[in-house]
């Protein structure tokens, strides 16, 4: 048997157990359905936006890999390509938020035509315009995911050096593009679930949080598989270290943004933008919101200073876990409160939809990692990393 084997049939495994909870989870999620349209759709949108933050993550990635350079993507890269090779199936999963824009957002209701600020807004905030902008801002994400995925099994099979140059080039104005069209898509998909609201910080927010969850996503699973070939010949603890550093900033800006986003609202006081977080520190959802401070931030803040705990695959694999449970929390927390506005509450199919989303958004994850070469194996930045053994 082939050494690389060994990896495939474990991500085979993992494909078959995600699409297996994608389709219980699925069967589940249409009883809900049955029951309560409303609240399906609600749980529905959590769920999926954070699985889509997921694959939007990993293309952010992959543009700053190919913009900066460096090895810290190296090990990483295939499974970003993977992840934003997902985003074309996202839209097949965004359709039952479009054909019930009315039951979701505000603005789409005709009750709204006698507020006076929606109707300020109509021309951007209308149905046809969220379902057109949508089709544009997933042919965006496809191309560059396209183009960066064909180039880099390009380079597998010729081994030039100037491709390396070519997904620079189209990278660095890339990261541009890429963080005003997702700017966008989440203003159209859960800014205006409260349409008199806005903020300008809150995109790029959105932006860090998806590269968050997506870094300790990749860590995660170059830890998991970092014990069998190809990823054993070149996995060392400098690798992780690099990595967990870069995840370490990551959660820092997202820190930093979400701060002062809340201190501009909160120290302007004014009478459209308050509101927004006294529905999300009353009625429990404080309780939430410290639960991010201290799961989000704080702990992680000082776990990821010692490199005891980067240099280390299980500490570190420890730390990713926390990561992505408490942003699922953080997606929740955003997202929610709009329809919840009294006080907290968790329904069943909040536990559902992230389960059944997620098995299917794994499933074609895992499929696509496995159909290509682990490692970019001709790229020569992937050459050359002093040997350190990993520990566990």
């Amino acid at each position: 048997m082939n050494p690389t084997d060994a990896v495939n049939i474990q991500i085979g495994r993992w494909q078959r157990t995600s699409l297996i909870v994608g389709a219980v989870g699925t069967v589940i999620a249409i009883a809900g359905l049955v029951m309560d349209r409303e609240q399906f759709l609600r749980s529905y949108l959590f769920g999926y936006l954070f699985w889509l933050g997921m694959g939007l993550g990993c293309l952010a990635i992959l543009l700053l890999h190919h913009t900066v350079g460096g090895k810290w993507g190296m090990l990483i890269r295939r499974m970003c390509e993977a992840g934003a090779q997902t985003l074309p199936y996202m839209i097949v999963l965004l359709l039952p938020v479009l054909v019930n824009l009315s039951a979701l957002y505000p603005w789409a209701r005709p009750a709204a035509a006698n507020d006076p600020i929606i109707h300020a807004k109509a021309a951007y905030l209308n149905v046809g315009g969220v379902i057109g902008r949508a089709v544009f801002y997933f042919l965006i994400w496809t191309l560059y995911a396209y183009l960066l995925t064909k180039w880099s099994d390009e380079q597998d099979r010729t081994g030039k050096e100037s491709l390396i140059g070519k997904m620079r080039s189209v990278s660095a104005p890339g990261l541009v593009v890429f963080t005003f069209v997702t700017t966008f898509a989440f203003v159209d998909w859960v800014m205006s679930l409260e349409p008199h609201w806005f903020s300008t910080i809150y995109g790029a927010m959105f932006i860090i949080g998806q590269m968050l969850e997506s870094f300790a996503f990749m860590i995660a699973l170059v830890i998991l598989l970092a014990g069998m070939p190809p990823l054993s010949e070149y996995v060392t603890k400098q690798h992780l270290h690099d990595l967990g550093n870069m995840m370490f900033a990551f959660m820092v800006l997202w820190a930093y943004l979400s701060f002062s986003q809340f201190l501009i609202i909160w120290a302007g006081n004014l009478p459209d933008e308050i509101p927004w977080y006294l529905r999300r520190l009353n009625g429990g959802w404080g309780w939430v919101a410290l639960a991010l401070v201290i799961f989000n931030f704080a702990i992680p803040f000082v776990l990821l200073l010692l490199r005891s705990v980067k240099r280390h695959a299980d500490r570190l694999l420890q730390v990713c876990i926390l990561m992505i449970v408490i942003r699922l929390v953080d997606v929740y927390w955003v997202i929610e409160p709009a329809f919840y506005n009294e006080h907290l509450q968790v329904h069943w199919m909040d536990f559902v939809m992230p389960v059944a989303v997620g098995g299917l958004w794994l499933a074609g994850f895992f499929w696509q990692l496995k159909a290509r070469p682990l490692v970019p194996f001709r790229d020569p930045r992937l050459l050359g990393a002093p040997r350190e053994t990993v520990s566990y």
